[in-house]
């Protein structure tokens, strides 16, 4: 019995083991992280598919001021202003450009907020008197991995300044199976990317979770393993198959015998 059933069970538990099959973005024991005191300092640069909203004022935004100092008929028309361009958002091609009204298309991939800013004025000073822009990227979005199988959220950034702790704040925390001495954040460098290395599980953590995120940046919170937990699940049914086979088979020599 044991020659048909023994090659069964290794073959159901080889084709449907799962443990530890949820599990990402793994790392060697010797892998060489970023250094995250870099990560701190690094401004968000411009990437293709970002959606910017953009404010262009004259005069070096004199109107923008004037609506700061409280004008009735300056903050009404300011209001009305930002209603408008509140419609319309431009889209950072795949080749870096973004094509703007009057101008036409102007390289904006790679460059700082403050640098497209400046781009941007240094564009438009052929039609207007000392240009202000005002830059502002509305899809920016952070990936958060919590530490537990199906609870990924999304968070948009609301800001340019939210740190790891605010994105995990939003996203609930670190779940009960998370590990928060091991967390990563994954930023996307070029063609390759970053990885960083975090232990928030003591105070002393408390510097590197106010690191500022960027968009598109990854957190995952490395999950404690469950390997007997995950390998009884998976070894239950394997286990009521062979009860199962043991009965039929007892009850067929059994049946035989007589």
């Amino acid at each position: 019995m044991w020659r048909i059933a023994l090659p069964i069970v290794l073959g159901v538990l080889w084709t449907g083991c799962t443990v530890n099959q949820d599990l990402m973005f793994r790392t060697d024991s010797d892998y060489a992280f970023a250094s995250l005191s870099e990560a701190k300092h690094e401004a968000y640069t411009l990437a293709p598919n970002d959606r910017l909203q953009l404010q262009l004022f004259s005069n070096n935004g004199q109107r923008l001021m004037a609506m700061t100092a409280g004008s009735a008929e300056a903050t009404q028309g300011a209001n009305f202003m930002q209603q408008q361009r509140a419609q319309f958002t431009y889209r950072v091609e795949l080749d870096g450009t973004v094509e703007l009204p009057e101008v036409g298309a102007v390289m904006l991939a790679g460059l700082t907020l403050d640098e497209a800013e400046r781009k941007i004025e240094e564009a438009y000073e052929a039609e207007y008197v000392d240009p202000y822009a005002m830059l502002q990227v509305v899809n920016n979005r952070v990936l958060v991995f919590p530490g537990e199988a199906g609870q990924a959220t999304v968070i948009t950034l609301q800001n340019q300044n939210t740190t790891v702790i605010e994105v995990l704040a939003q996203a609930g925390g670190i779940r009960q199976r998370g590990r928060s001495k091991e967390i990563k954040l994954i930023r996307q460098k070029g063609d390759g990317n970053l990885v960083y290395q975090m232990d928030l599980s003591t105070v002393e953590g408390m510097e590197a979770a106010r690191t500022i995120v960027q968009a598109n940046d990854i957190i995952y919170v490395e999950s404690n393993p469950q390997v007997v937990r995950e390998v009884l699940t998976d070894v239950s049914p394997v286990a009521q198959l062979l009860t199962t086979f043991t009965s039929l088979y007892f009850t067929y020599r059994l049946l035989v015998s007589e």
